[in-house]
C-alpha cells in the first residue's frame, strides 16, 4: 500500500494516535465481511464513533468504493444535507482532488419554498441543487434528513439522475431506516447505507475522507 501524506493528519503526533486507534480497531474486530477497500470505510467510520456496530451494519453497492474513488481523483462534487458535512470534511484534503462542496438547507429560497409546498428544506434543498445540475457526478452526502435521501432516491428512479455515488447514512427514528432501505433497492447507482437508525454527518464525513485516503494510494 501507498503512504498517504495528504491525507493524513499533519502532526507525527496526530498520526501515530490514528494510526494506534486504527490498529486497535483491527485488534478487536474478529472478523468481517468487507474487501480491504471497504475495510478501510468502515474502520474510519469506527475510529470517528467508537462504535463496533458499523461492522456489519455498513453496506456497500458492489461498485460503492471504486466510483466514489474514481469522482474524487476526477474533482466530482460533493453535495450534502446540512452544513456540518461539508464543515467537518479536510480542506486541504478536498483541495488536493479539487472538489468543492455544497449545501443549501439554509438558503431563504429553498426555506420559502418549503413552506409553500409544505415540504421539508431538505427536500428542496435537493431540488435546488437539480435545478443547478451539480448532482449529477456528483458524490450526494446526506447524513441528517431522511427526506432528503428520499427525494435523492425519487429523483434518480423518476428523473434520471445520475450521481456518482450516494452515501446516506441520514440518523433518527421518523423515515431513517426506510430510507435506506429505498436506496439499498437501487442497482444502477453505486451507495454506502448503515442500516437501522444509526447515522449521522460525523459518519458520512468519515466516509468520504476515508474514500480520499483510498483515492490518494490510487494515484
Amino acid at each position: 500500500m501507498n503512504q498517504n501524506t495528504v491525507t493524513e493528519q499533519l502532526t507525527d503526533a496526530g498520526r501515530r494516535i490514528e494510526h494506534d486507534s486504527f490498529a486497535i480497531v483491527d485488534s478487536e474486530i474478529d472478523s468481517h465481511a468487507y474487501d480491504e477497500e471497504q475495510w478501510q470505510v468502515v474502520r474510519r467510520m469506527i475510529h470517528a464513533t467508537a462504535d463496533f456496530e458499523f461492522n456489519g451494519l455498513t453496506r456497500f453497492h458492489p461498485k460503492a468504493v471504486y466510483a466514489g474513488v474514481q469522482a474524487l481523483l476526477n474533482g466530482a462534487s460533493i453535495v450534502a444535507d446540512v452544513e456540518m458535512i461539508c464543515v467537518g470534511l479536510s480542506k486541504p484534503r478536498l483541495n488536493h482532488f479539487s472538489v468543492t462542496t455544497h449545501h443549501f438547507i439554509a438558503d431563504e429560497d429553498v426555506i420559502a419554498q418549503a413552506k409553500l409546498e409544505n415540504t421539508t428544506r431538505a427536500v428542496q434543498a435537493m431540488r435546488k441543487a437539480n435545478k443547478k445540475n451539480i448532482l449529477n457526478g456528483a458524490i450526494i452526502a446526506v447524513g441528517n434528513a431522511p427526506t432528503a435521501l428520499i427525494e435523492v432516491v425519487r429523483m434518480i428512479k423518476e428523473d434520471g439522475l445520475t450521481p456518482s455515488l450516494v452515501i446516506g447514512m441520514p440518523v433518527g427514528f421518523v423515515s431513517a431506516a426506510e430510507s435506506k432501505t429505498l436506496l439499498s433497492e437501487v442497482t444502477d447507482i453505486p451507495w454506502i447505507i448503515i442500516e437501522g437508525r444509526k447515522g449521522g454527518s460525523t459518519l458520512v464525513v468519515a466516509a468520504i475522507h476515508a474514500l480520499l485516503a483510498v483515492a490518494e494510494q490510487t494515484q
